[in-house]
């Protein structure tokens, strides 16, 4: 008893004593997967910041994204509901496209708003142009923006340089499109974007927004959903051939410095103990890009697929003085980081069906998820199929699988586009049920609680399939011609 009183004294202190709100830094990876971080059993990648995170803070085992691919995972990140609920599906965003994150939806930076926290993202955001921009980050929370509105590769690159001196970008990425500017809050400052100089402008936007909160003693939320290690990559000097893993490998490596520099920034400014950061990926990684594409580990397939490989990502939250440091086999989703940040700030939560949990208990006292299941919707959900599998507990069921473009190349005969449509109960070995009634038992109750679930889903309005408008692409000369490449500044 008097051990549950002081866990509960522990809570109380943490919400209630604080010299001030909580801040919260917010990392989101692009196309990492589970096996990519020498804290999750990497031989050669160096990333020395993200291993410290690793070392004194919590690691998670058991961590999932929402979708295979970027813009519904960034979605149900920042709302805390399944991207069937706010309508991105399916697939992802185009600089044209006439759609975007619905702005009647909340997001953790509108939940922190009323209590006067300062709010920046940086980096990619990816849920929305739109007409005059009406979807950039400043429309949904945000006081400050700098980034590239959606994924680097949605425009020509072939000649951009993306290594120095002056190696030019891997492939052709998209053509006949703008290519990809650089925005300060709705404003178009470079097009297209210097890849050698971006993450450096990325760094001291985000330590001079720190600093700044914490001169005005103001608390703050700085999310950053990085480019890298999206393909193509591309590293400046402070990073370019200082990796082992090649063009993949400095690109990582270019990420984790900034993360070092917010931790020294956070450091030094006094409010690293007030603060946590939690950092994850948006999906698993593009294995069809090869040494370019990033490792799954022991996970099957990746980025594309409701294998593991596409969905489970690593996931490390850091907290000096208030978590402390192990490993979480818990299971925990990006759909629970809006309410574990309401929790911590004291903020209230939207009235909408949240999919997400508080996680404060698995980060302050390592003890076990209010979630007990993981949905698993393909890239294209739609209400005939519902859900593609089920994690309950220890256990997954699939009811449809397949492979996908990004995880061709593999010699799993699973993981190309091509693989058959079919029922599968497992990853790659299926647990016999004859002569098993507890496994009958689970499956038994999975059918339920599957069949609970999409009773209560509602599919929003898809605003993917709303189309694209090339007049929508955002273009520094507005009223140049020809376009699209005249967009240049």
């Amino acid at each position: 008893m008097d051990f549950i009183c002081l866990l509960l004294l522990n809570i109380f202190l943490l919400r209630t004593c604080s010299a001030s709100p909580p801040n919260f830094v917010l990392l989101f990876a692009d196309d990492l997967g589970f096996g990519d971080l020498g804290c999750y059993g990497h031989p050669s990648s160096l990333t020395p910041n993200l291993d410290r995170l690793a070392t004194g803070g919590l690691r998670f085992t058991d961590f999932y994204c929402t979708s295979p691919v970027c813009s519904p995972s960034r979605a149900s990140l920042l709302t805390g509901r399944y991207q069937t609920r706010s309508g991105i599906y399916p697939g992802v965003l185009y600089p044209g496209s006439i759609g975007g994150l619905p702005l009647n939806e909340t997001t953790i930076a509108e939940v922190l708003k009323p209590l006067g926290y300062a709010t920046a993202a940086v980096g990619k955001w990816h849920l929305g142009f739109g007409a005059k921009g009406m979807f950039l980050p400043t429309k949904q929370g945000f006081d400050h923006y700098l980034g590239i509105p959606y994924s680097h590769d949605m425009g020509p690159c072939r000649n951009l340089t993306c290594f120095p001196p002056d190696v030019k970008c891997f492939g052709l990425c998209d053509v006949g499109t703008v290519t990809v500017p650089l925005m300060h809050n709705e404003v178009i400052k470079q097009q297209p974007v210097n890849f050698l100089d971006l993450e450096r402008a990325y760094s001291d936007f985000a330590t001079t927004f720190i600093t700044t909160s914490a001169k005005k003693k103001q608390p703050f939320f700085l999310y950053y959903p990085s480019h890298h290690t999206h393909y193509p990559q591309y590293a400046g000097p402070g990073a370019a051939g200082r990796s082992l893993r090649g063009p993949f490998g400095d690109a990582l490596l270019e990420f984790d410095n900034t993360i070092g520099n917010l931790l020294t920034t956070l450091e030094k400014t006094g409010v690293i103990n007030n603060t946590l950061v939690f950092f994850t990926s948006d999906n698993g990684p593009e294995l069809m890009r090869m040494s370019r594409g990033g490792s799954a580990g022991p996970l099957k397939c990746g980025k594309g697929t409701t294998y593991e490989g596409g969905m489970r990502e690593p996931a490390i939250a850091f907290w000096p003085g208030t978590i402390r440091p192990g490993v979480t086999h818990e299971i925990g989703s990006i759909l629970d980081i809006l309410p574990t940040i309401a929790s911590l700030a004291g903020a209230k939560l939207p009235q909408v069906m949240l999919d997400g949990v508080d996680m404060t208990e698995i980060l302050v006292n390592q003890g076990k998820s209010k979630r007990e299941t993981m949905m698993f919707y393909p890239t294209d959900p739609n209400e005939m199929y519902g859900l593609f599998a089920l994690r309950l507990g220890k256990y997954k069921a699939h009811f449809y699988t397949r492979g996908a473009t990004h995880s061709g190349t593999t010699p799993d005969q699973d993981c190309p586009v091509f693989a058959v449509l079919k029922a599968d109960p497992s990853e790659h070995y299926p647990l016999p049920l004859v002569g098993r009634p507890d496994l009958q038992a689970v499956l038994e109750r999975i059918m339920k609680v599957k069949e609970q679930f999409e009773a209560s889903m509602v599919f929003g309005e898809s605003q993917i399939l709303k189309g694209t408008d090339p007049n929508l692409e955002p273009c520094c000369n507005p009223e140049c011609s020809p376009k699209p490449r005249c967009c240049h500044c």
